[in-house]
């Protein structure tokens, strides 16, 4: 990297233009492919190692969340890939640098299972926050003096978490100002062509006022349970939380509706509701779990007409919005 003098004011330089291209290509197949991935290029490290930060700064000049997300997901699934092809120890290296705190073992049996590792508990409970799936509940885990037993393969898996939330962090500067005209001509390229998949996902995140009257079943119980000072269990505060950020309800307005439980506390409420919004901690927005996991947890009460052939509550709340809004009396002036 030193010898190839790769700084922001350099850039332009024609030599350079084999590493720009195969850095827009990186985040090119972050948004056209699905799930997203980048590929990879063994033989042409001269041009793939470099292209990594330059793709970053791209990256992060486009100022939108959208392609930063799905560049950072695409590169940490490409590190999962590659990490599975790997070795235990190439995982534990790469751990390491993490600064986990974690064992290799010696195929270690526990449970009914091997295992290649040893993670600490905090460790382990910090990159599976977004992991809804039952695996990685800590209450299914095989757990020993405060370290959770891992194959390599969940050890890769967990690494993918710890690497996306690292070049997020990376992405989550204003860098535009500081590049060439050139190369912010590229990213406006860029965006241009993506401008319908990025429209899209901000829709997606952001439909508008919020329409009480829309709200699926599951979640109209969820929300009447917490105004009325009901008990939500854990993945009930999550999924409610989650889907009314989605919709557009501000985070103090979400802590508002929890006021009515007995064991409210603000300060513990707004962290909770901060951190599901994004304005915490990784900076992840999160979205509702999805029909299946709800009906898996018992919280689905049932499907009405609407609910009919949905994956998704938000799916469901913008039928029903589409359909309040056209039976809405129009009025007169």
């Amino acid at each position: 990297m030193k010898s190839l003098d790769l700084r922001i004011e350099n850039l332009e330089n024609p030599q350079l233009r084999p590493i720009l291209d195969r850095a827009e290509e990186r985040i090119e197949e972050a948004l056209q492919s699905n799930p997203p991935e980048v590929s990879y290029h063994p033989r042409d490290e001269e041009i793939e190692i470099p292209s990594f930060p330059v793709a970053v700064m791209l990256a992060a000049a486009s100022a939108s969340d959208y392609v930063r997300r799905r560049y950072a997901l695409a590169e940490a699934r490409r590190a999962y890939r590659l990490l599975q092809e790997g070795d235990a120890r190439t995982v534990m290296e790469v751990a390491q640098l993490f600064a986990w705190r974690i064992e290799m073992l010696r195929r270690m049996r526990g449970g009914g299972r091997y295992y290649d590792f040893a993670l600490d508990f905090a460790d382990f409970l910090r990159n599976t926050r977004s992991l809804r799936e039952k695996e990685w509940k800590l209450v299914n885990r095989f757990v020993l003096n405060g370290q959770v037993y891992l194959t390599r393969r969940e050890g890769a898996r967990l690494l993918q978490e710890e690497i996306r939330r690292h070049i997020e962090e990376k992405l989550d500067v204003d860098i535009r100002s500081k590049l060439p005209d050139s190369l912010v001509e590229r990213v406006k390229n860029l965006k241009r062509r993506h401008a319908g998949q990025i429209g899209k996902a901000r829709f997606e995140r952001y439909v508008g006022e919020v329409v009480e009257e829309a709200f699926p079943p599951c979640i109209r119980l969820l929300y009447e349970a917490a105004k009325t000072g009901r008990h939500l269990s854990h993945v009930g505060r999550f999924t409610l939380t989650s889907f009314l950020i989605s919709i557009g309800m501000k985070p103090a307005e979400v802590v508002d509706i929890f006021r009515a439980s007995s064991d409210f506390n603000e300060r513990m409420t707004k962290y909770q509701v901060e951190h599901i919004s994004g304005d915490r901690g990784s900076r992840t927005r999160y979205i509702p779990p999805t029909c299946e996991t709800l009906r898996t947890h018992g919280l689905c009460p049932g499907e009405e007409d609407l609910c009919k052939g949905v994956r998704h509550p938000l799916t469901c709340y913008r039928r029903k919005t589409r359909m309040v809004k056209k039976e809405a009396p129009v009025s007169q002036v």
